[in-house]
């Protein structure tokens, strides 16, 4: 049966218009001009969100319960996330060893791993156990071939002046997306880190060398240079002002993460490293009241954006294209061949509301 849906706002990869969609057997089969029969969905329709660094969800912690991934995507989708990229945080070798065996054996059902650490600044390691920071290692180095192998996109984040140049070169050889973060880099090196090969900052601002007027640090030069600039838009991490003012300055390279733990979908504390991490007013908060990851999803880093008048397509260019073309997913940011399930619909308020398979007859 084919049908036709409408609606004011339709965003096809990196454009948001009037179309009608054309649904043959579940699957977006055409995106056409806007007609005037079938089905009329008041709204945006778009891909799901894609989040490239997700350390939790519906319960479960990564780190700790590498079997239990399909239980963190679950709990994500019911927020209009239709992919992500598990992360693990700095741990144990055992832990990245046991992470990359359910990755491999998941065949696909991820879009890759994203390893965060420990390959880091001690001084800008955040909530990331100092007893695990450590210099690049053969564990690490190992996992990501064996990932590579079996086919497993990676994205690696790591601070340049730990790992070096050298290293970073080698890292994108092997077909690795090498993320800047965690890092106390000067100008200089982070431009290093960028011109060896990596492609990508990881949540800009956190964790990182500030920029002031007299030293850009990582921050400074991603938003100058990186090719993509990774950011957690919950107003948490980055004060709305200066969520604005990056925004502008990146023109058009942001990726929004959530950055989310297991609180999302679940209880509202969690274990990490033996200590227990709480919700406290919106923030996710360790014992000495320090921030431990993100309790915020895709949607509502969508909405706020919005809500701070940053056009719609472009904040929903941040929330799917980007994120699909830093991974080499382009055929993600399209609704042409997607399952009415991993399309989305949001309200006027660009809030999601649910999958595109709740609205109509497929």
């Amino acid at each position: 049966m084919t049908e036709w849906v409408f609606s004011e706002s339709v965003f096809e990869k990196s454009s948001l218009g009037p179309a009608s969609l054309c649904i043959e057997n579940g699957l977006i089969v055409e995106v056409a001009p806007l007609a005037r029969r079938g089905t009329e969905i008041r709204g945006a329709i778009a891909p799901g969100f894609l989040d490239l660094q997700v350390n939790g969800g519906g319960g479960v912690l990564l780190n700790a319960d590498p079997g239990r991934i399909s239980e963190i995507g679950a709990a994500h989708r019911r927020f209009g996330t239709v992919g992500l990229m598990p992360t693990v945080i700095t741990d144990a070798p055992d832990v990245l060893t046991a992470v990359t065996d359910a990755i491999i054996a998941m065949k696909g059902d991820v879009l890759g791993l994203h390893i965060e650490g420990p390959h880091i600044a001690m001084s800008k390691r955040g909530t990331h156990s100092a007893a695990h920071v450590r210099p690049l290692d053969d564990n690490t180095l190992s996992a990501v071939k064996r990932l590579r192998d079996a086919g497993v996109t990676v994205l690696l984040t790591i601070a340049p002046e730990i790992v070096g140049v050298a290293a970073i070169a080698d890292l994108v050889a092997m077909g690795v997306i090498v993320s800047l973060g965690h890092s106390d880099a000067t100008a200089d090196e982070a431009e290093a880190g960028f011109e060896a090969g990596a492609q990508a900052v990881t949540h800009l601002f956190n964790a990182m060398s500030p920029m002031t007027h007299r030293a850009a640090g990582l921050a400074g030069v991603a938003m100058e240079r990186a090719p993509f600039v990774g950011l957690i838009a919950d107003g948490i991490h980055v004060e709305d002002r200066v969520l604005k003012i990056a925004v502008r300055a990146t023109q058009g390279r942001i990726f929004l993460v959530s950055d989310a733990m297991p609180t999302v979908g679940g209880p509202d504390q969690f274990d990490l490293y033996g200590a227990t991490i709480r919700v406290d007013d919106g923030r996710l908060v360790n014992a000495e009241g320090a921030l431990a990851g993100a309790h915020t999803t895709m949607a509502e880093g969508v909405a706020r954006l919005i809500g701070l008048e940053v056009p719609p397509e472009d904040v929903l260019h941040m929330a799917i294209t980007n994120p699909a073309t830093l991974i080499g997913r382009t055929d993600l940011a399209s609704l042409v061949g997607r399952s009415v399930e991993d399309v989305i619909v949001l309200n006027q308020d660009w809030r999601f509301i649910g999958p595109l398979a709740s609205f109509v007859d497929h």
